[in-house]
């Protein structure tokens, strides 16, 4: 099984949520099952996906900027 983690800075989360909840469909489209959400102190929000197809996964990733100031992203494989 595959995840995918993201981590980005979101000082408004209200806003940065609402903006990830618009994006549901695609992200669904992409082959990713949000599985859970977690905000951090200094406004940081990790997001870990459940990974379907990776290749469409990669091509979702490299259309968006994190809905924040960007984002590191890391495909995980379960050990």
């Amino acid at each position: 099984m595959h995840q995918l983690l993201i981590q980005t800075t979101a000082p408004d989360f209200a806003a940065w949520k609402a903006a990830f909840d618009a994006e549901a469909e695609n992200i669904a489209a992409a082959g990713l099952n949000m599985l859970q959400i977690w905000k951090a102190e200094g406004g940081a929000v990790l997001v870990l996906f459940e990974v379907a197809n990776r290749a469409r996964a990669e091509e979702w990733l490299a259309k968006h900027t994190g809905f924040g100031r960007g984002y590191a992203a890391q495909f995980l494989e379960t050990a």
